[in-house]
């Protein structure tokens, strides 16, 4: 690679992934390589694909190796309005860039960054019933109704070879289990976020099924989100103090409630999957508010999460990635796990539409609960574009 690299067109393709939209970023030089990235316009990003192609407009012609110049240039242009959607753009460009200089080189992108210190990464099943409550249809499941399935669910995982399983609160109204959103603002609960009686015994019956399925040895993560404030996130976690939570994950924006959370919390406390940039974190770092700090690499971008988790491993904090999209983002956030040696467990989405796979030439294979690091040149994961352009997004 003894001449530049320049870049000649970023693009954008979208598809249909069910209830939601699968979004990738195709980097490509003039000499005909590229390099990919995914991305997500839901949960506050909309609008991100326009920032992407603003930001790209000033990178046309420029070498794709300098990964960390463009970076940083990128970062000093959006520098009045940091955080947020320009850096999930600023994340796009750069993991694609860096998909792309692997292959040139021909190694993984963890071998850019001192190779793998493990290459099997443990992994959890996020969003366990979740998806089956809310979009039964769309992941190809019976729909979970009551606590046995729960239960049922459970076992599965346990037979499947997962080692842990994180779940949502999934209240039961007397005839099935529903959905439970009011942090994103749906009913009920929202905008007060107050925490009931109903919810909490209907969260204890539900962790109860689950710990009975999937037996004593199951890693137990429950996700409340923005559902709560910090009196009800300190009642949620007192309720679920028999059931020996891996953790319990929330989302905050107050350092200090946060750690006032985690010195009542009887379970360990996960946390900061929305913020972006090492500065913010550095805050909730100092406030020592969480056990473990998790990282979104597909909205930080690669080179700015393996920062932050540096900056956390100083707090002697452990990271985990915010990870439920499709494969690539899998494979990225998976050379994430690789390199950073303060890894807790990674978070996948197991349940999805049945043409997920059909979208990558190459999948990332799971064995025994744990993820096989891709060995290919880049992220290891090539996107199937025939198979994306097929499934064009519904709106």
């Amino acid at each position: 690679m003894s001449h530049p690299l320049k870049i000649a067109r970023v693009e954008d393709l979208h598809c249909d992934a069910g209830w939601r939209t699968f979004s990738f970023l195709k980097i490509t030089t003039q000499d005909g390589l590229t390099g990919w990235s995914e991305y997500t316009e839901a949960d506050g990003s909309r609008g991100l694909t326009a920032v992407i192609q603003g930001m790209a407009e000033q990178l046309i012609g420029q070498d794709a190796r300098a990964v960390q110049a463009i970076d940083s240039f990128l970062y000093v242009k959006q520098v009045q309005a940091p955080n947020g959607v320009n850096q999930r753009a600023i994340a796009a460009i750069g993991n694609a860039l860096l998909d792309l200089k692997g292959k040139a080189l021909g190694v993984p992108v963890h071998e850019l960054f001192g190779g793998p210190v493990r290459d099997r990464i443990p992994v959890y099943w996020s969003h366990c019933g979740t998806y089956r409550v809310r979009n039964h249809e769309a992941v190809g499941s019976k729909p979970l109704r009551t606590f046995d399935d729960v239960a049922a669910l459970g076992a599965e995982v346990k037979a499947k070879g997962f080692k842990a399983l994180k779940t949502n609160i999934l209240p039961f109204d007397g005839e099935k289990l529903t959905s439970f959103g009011p942090g994103f603002g749906r009913s009920p609960g929202w905008p007060a976020l107050n925490c009931d009686r109903a919810t909490l015994a209907s969260l204890k019956k539900q962790l109860t099924a689950f710990r009975e399925g999937a037996g004593p040895d199951m890693g137990l993560h429950l996700d409340i989100n923005y559902h709560f404030k910090t009196e009800g996130n300190i009642q949620v976690a007192k309720a679920a103090e028999p059931f020996d939570l891996t953790w319990l994950e929330i989302d905050n924006w107050d350092p200090a409630a946060l750690a006032l959370i985690r010195s009542k919390a009887p379970c360990p406390i996960a946390s900061l999957e929305s913020v972006t940039g090492r500065r913010a974190f550095r805050p909730f770092l100092d406030a020592y508010a969480a056990d473990v700090a998790i990282i979104d690499v597909i909205w930080n971008g690669f080179l700015e999460s393996i920062k932050i988790a540096a900056m956390a491993e100083a707090y002697e904090v452990n990271v985990a990635p915010h990870n439920y999209y499709g494969h690539l983002c899998s494979a990225i956030s998976a050379h994430f796990c690789a390199v950073v040696p303060n890894f807790r467990v990674m978070e996948i989405d197991i349940d999805s539409v049945s043409w997920r796979d059909e979208l990558f030439i190459n999948a990332p294979r799971i064995e025994n609960g744990e993820l096989l690091i891709p060995t290919g040149p880049g992220w290891g994961v090539e996107v199937n574009e025939a198979a994306v352009r097929a499934h064009p997004p519904k709106g």
